[in-house]
């Protein structure tokens, strides 16, 4: 699959979610500028993880609420600046209030494999989570348990 074709498939199956009342999200502003973003959401919305070899070889069992940390975007501008984490803290928040659960994200373990698109390992440590295992050639698959908020 080109990249192409795995971005038009991607924005259709967002379209879908959008559509359905199932997609999760977190948009960052500067003023009235929409300049960051991050995809969450609970396992159901976002299964392709689910699908991969090296996923399925973990063996990692079920959980009772699984969320998945899978995307960030920042504008070029205000790269640098926080703006991932800000979209983080802001999505961890939103896991809080709808029940909390097992949180997973898959950052990068080195600088020039797409932390703008999955996040730095020191981000997510500072949210508290903690490395599970390596996952592919250049990223970990990192958890945390967080509390809901009722």
């Amino acid at each position: 699959m080109t990249l192409d074709q795995r971005a038009a498939r991607n924005r259709r199956e967002k379209k879908e979610l959008v559509g359905e009342g199932f997609a999760h999200g977190i948009l960052v502003y500067s003023g009235k500028e929409p300049i960051g973003w991050c995809q969450y959401g609970p396992k159901e919305e976002l299964p392709r993880v689910d699908g991969g070899r090296k996923y399925r070889a973990l063996n990692l069992g079920e959980t009772s609420s699984l969320w998945r940390i899978t995307c960030f975007c920042v504008d070029k501008k205000y790269r640098n600046r926080d703006v991932a984490t800000v979209g983080l803290a802001a999505a961890l928040e939103s896991i809080r209030k709808k029940g909390g659960g097992t949180v997973e994200a898959y950052p990068v373990t080195h600088k020039g494999a797409l932390a703008a698109w999955f996040g730095s390992v020191a981000m997510f440590k500072r949210e508290g989570f903690e490395i599970v295992a390596p996952f592919g050639k250049s990223n970990v698959l990192m958890r945390r348990e967080l509390q809901g908020s009722a």
